[in-house]
């Protein structure tokens, strides 16, 4: 087992702050761009969060 320093980290897209490896990221770590499903749901433009609703 690595110690959760040893782990990859990233750069959330969205707010900024630094996040850490995770198993559930672990096939496609090199896609994720986000730290939560939070962030990504922000980072979504308004005009296209409008299209959806209607």
């Amino acid at each position: 087992m690595r110690k959760k320093s040893e782990l990859p980290s990233k750069i959330c897209a969205h707010c900024s702050l630094t996040f850490t490896w995770r198993k559930k990221w672990e096939r496609d770590w090199d896609q994720v761009k986000y730290c939560s499903e939070r962030c990504r749901r922000a980072s979504k433009p308004a005009a296209e969060e409008c299209r959806n609703e209607n």
